[in-house]
C-alpha cells in the first residue's frame, strides 16, 4: 500500500538555486493524495546550526552583542555557528566557543537535535551546554562582536527586559534547565 493511500504525503520533485555560499532556496512538490492537485512549497537549506549554553568556572554565561541584519537590530545571543561541510557538531561546539568568546572548552554536553524551524527551514539545531575553562591567549574578538560574561539574573534582566529575545537559544536555556544542567536560579 503507498504511502498516499495511507494519507502520508510524499516530496514528488525537489530543485534547489543557491543563494549564497550559506543558503539555498529549496522548492518542493508535494503530493498529499490521489484527490488533490500536486502543492509546491518553498523553504531555505543551510548548513547545520550548533548552539551553546556555556557557562564559565565562576558561573558566568558568554553572550554575544552583535548586529543582525535580518532583523535589522543588535542582538545579544549565547554562541553560536553553522557547521562546517563534514564537521562534527561538537567540533563546531568548540571551534566557535573558541572563535566568538575565546574560551577553551572543558565538556560538551549534548541537549539533543531539534528543528530549527519547520515551516522555513530545512537545517536543524545541534544543542549543547558546555563547561569553559580558561580563556584562549591572544583572544581578539571578531569585528561587530561584543562579548559579556553574565551572571544568572543579569541573563535574567535581559531576557525579561526583551534585550535577550533570540527564540533558538532561550530554546538552549530551557533544555539546559530540563535537563537539570543550569537554571537561572544557581549555577551547576
Amino acid at each position: 500500500m503507498s504511502d498516499l493511500t495511507q494519507g502520508v504525503p510524499r516530496i514528488v520533485r525537489r530543485a534547489e538555486r543557491r543563494l549564497s555560499p550559506w543558503v539555498r532556496l529549496v522548492e518542493k512538490d508535494v503530493a498529499f493524495g490521489a484527490e488533490r492537485p500536486v502543492e509546491t512549497y518553498h523553504c531555505l537549506a543551510q548548513a547545520d546550526y550548533v548552539g551553546m549554553l556555556a557557562v564559565t568556572p565562576e558561573g558566568r554565561l558568554p553572550i554575544v552583542r552583535q548586529f543582525r541584519p535580518a532583523v535589522e537590530a543588535v542582538t545579544w545571543e549565547f554562541p553560536a555557528g553553522l557547521a562546517e561541510p563534514g564537521e562534527p557538531p561538537d567540533v563546531t561546539c568548540r571551534r566557535e566557543i573558541r572563535e566568538e568568546v575565546g574560551l577553551e572548552v572543558v565538556e560538551t554536553v549534548p541537549l539533543g537535535v531539534f528543528y530549527a524551524d519547520t515551516g522555513r527551514l530545512e537545517n536543524v539545531i545541534h544543542a549543547f551546554f558546555v563547561r569553559t575553562g580558561d580563556a584562549v591567549e591572544g583572544f581578539v574578538p571578531e569585528p561587530g562582536l561584543e562579548i559579556e560574561l553574565v551572571t544568572a539574573e543579569q541573563l535574567r534582566a535581559l531576557i525579561q527586559a526583551g534585550t535577550f529575545r533570540h527564540q533558538l537559544h532561550l530554546g538552549l536555556l530551557a533544555m539546559a534547565t530540563l535537563t537539570g544542567l543550569w537554571d537561572l536560579g544557581r549555577a551547576t
